[in-house]
């Protein structure tokens, strides 16, 4: 027995960290560590790349402000670090603090093939959080009987919500002040997080109301996916589909078009405007389809939408606007070449081309894309949709839905339901976001290159879009797995259509 145990902890070992597992002498290990010296090389060159290129450094953060943070964590290097920790003790603080949504730290390509299909141990509960409300919807360790979903917690390991909230959010990126984002970002991996800002624990302390509404608290174990799914995991191994069946369903849960027994409204789900979806295709069939069926309503759901290929957002709004609209009202970057520091630059000639032949150097001293400024894009006449468009958005309905949800806000037939947009209102930066690969880690560090202040924008206070109905999640919906957006919006469409 003890031998098999061992047998065992050495195998989970072996998963988790990747080590003796290999007979090559440079295997990666995610648990490698950089001396400090390497550290502060890399450190160095992205801050000169950041203060050389990024178009909105300080936009909400200003330079003094921002040169402290750049000093403070410098010297917070003072010893050797795994990717890991470098990068939730340093990177991740660093990059929130410029307030932009697309400039983020992610590890190297070597780390992340080190820990694909692996799961962790770690905080054993999923939780929906907002304001200071954190309600269990799945609890990892499948044996326990007293934290169910459903369940309101008050504070784990010594710390209120509030308290979490606010120590989580410093290492995750925003636009601006619209923290709306982040709720939904830990509400979808708490454990991640918070394993990876506290650490682990055996046991966590937890303090929740029990079902007679008294505050009570209780020890749960830590989850460990080895404990008892480590013999699954070596014999039962779940073939992926071929190759062309994979992409058909990559494709079905980006977009969906459903219309609605009742005739009354369809639903369109459009979760991405990235490039490979089809969507100009799949948009020109349903909205002939919402003409052809002669639909009064469409719900279009784009809370899952974090933006994409802007083409893709100008193409749905065609069959939506009433009115000509421009993609921005300011489209530039800081510099049109790289210099020496094109090598850390993703596809930098690629890059380089659009910054070099497609931009012209404004009285501002920045270089505009003077397309997206200057181009007119004219709503559709064959299909256009002009019956009422309900626009269901939050959190992450960010960069290029934000755009799309600020062209359609305020037109006549268009009402946004749900929560603050993650997208900044006035603007965002983005268009081309290269990756940025620091010389000794290799982890990488996305560099938009374009500030965008959108078309007729609103003043810059930092804010998301927002929706024209508020509805925030409530307890019971949470409890029930009720979506209380769409509940709201079938009660508008049928005061609508008595």
């Amino acid at each position: 027995m003890k031998n098999r145990c061992f047998y065992l902890f050495v195998i989970s070992v072996l998963m988790l960290f990747g080590t003796g597992c290999s007979s090559s002498k440079d295997a990666f290990t995610p648990m490698h560590k950089y001396s400090a010296d390497q550290l502060r090389d890399d450190y160095t060159v992205l801050r000169d790349i950041l203060e050389k290129f990024h178009p909105s450094l300080y936009w909400y953060t200003p330079k003094d402000s921002m040169d402290y943070y750049f000093d403070t964590y410098y010297s917070a290097i003072n010893d050797s670090m795994t990717q890991q920790q470098f990068g939730f003790k340093i990177l991740a603080p660093l990059t929130t603090k410029i307030r932009c949504g697309h400039t983020s730290f992610n590890y190297s390509k070597a780390y992340n093939k080190s820990m694909r299909g692996r799961q962790l141990p770690s905080f054993p509960l999923f939780m929906k959080i907002w304001a200071d409300t954190v309600v269990v919807t799945a609890n990892l360790n499948k044996t326990d009987s007293i934290i169910k979903r459903g369940t309101l917690l008050t504070s784990i390991n010594g710390l209120t919500n509030t308290q979490l909230v606010d120590s989580l959010f410093k290492y995750m990126p925003t636009d601006g002040y619209s923290e709306n984002v982040n709720f939904i970002r830990l509400s979808s991996a708490f454990p991640y997080y918070h394993r990876n800002v506290f650490g682990l624990y055996k046991n966590y302390l937890v303090n929740y109301f029990d079902s007679t509404g008294n505050e009570v608290s209780a020890q749960i174990p830590m989850f460990d996916p080895y404990a008892d799914t480590l013999n699954k995991l070596i014999q039962n191994v779940i073939p992926e589909p071929g190759r062309r069946k994979q992409k058909k369903i990559d494709k079905e849960n980006i977009r969906s078009l459903e219309i609605d027994s009742s005739k009354k409204f369809a639903t369109m789900i459009v979760n991405s405007f990235s490039g490979n979806a089809g969507l100009g295709n799949f948009f020109k069939k349903s909205f002939k389809t919402l003409h052809k069926q002669k639909t009064e309503n469409l719900v279009l759901d784009i809370r899952s939408n974090g933006g994409g290929k802007i083409t893709n957002y100008t193409n749905l709004t065609k069959y939506i606007a009433k009115e000509p609209f421009k993609v921005s009202d300011t489209t530039a970057a800081i510099r049109k070449k790289f210099g020496s520091y094109g090598k850390y630059f993703q596809s930098s000639f690629a890059n380089s081309f659009v910054l070099f032949f497609l931009t012209k150097k404004g009285e501002d001293g920045r270089y505009h894309f003077k397309y997206w400024e200057r181009h007119t894009f004219y709503p559709r006449e064959k299909y256009h949709f002009n019956g009422h468009v309900y626009v269901l958005i939050n959190g992450p309905t960010f960069s290029a839905s934000t755009l799309f949800a600020s062209t359609v806000k305020g037109q006549d037939n268009v009402t946004l339901v749900g929560e603050e947009a993650g997208g900044g209102w006035h603007g965002n930066s983005g268009i081309m976001i290269p990756d940025v690969t620091l010389p000794n880690t290799k982890m990488r560090v996305r560099m938009p290159l374009f500030r965008i202040v959108q078309y007729k924008h609103v003043p810059k206070d930092g804010r998301g879009v927002m929706p024209d109905i508020y509805v925030p999640p409530t307890v019971e919906n949470v409890r029930k797995g009720i979506d209380g957006k769409m509940v709201k919006v079938k009660e508008l469409i049928g005061e609508s259509n008595p």
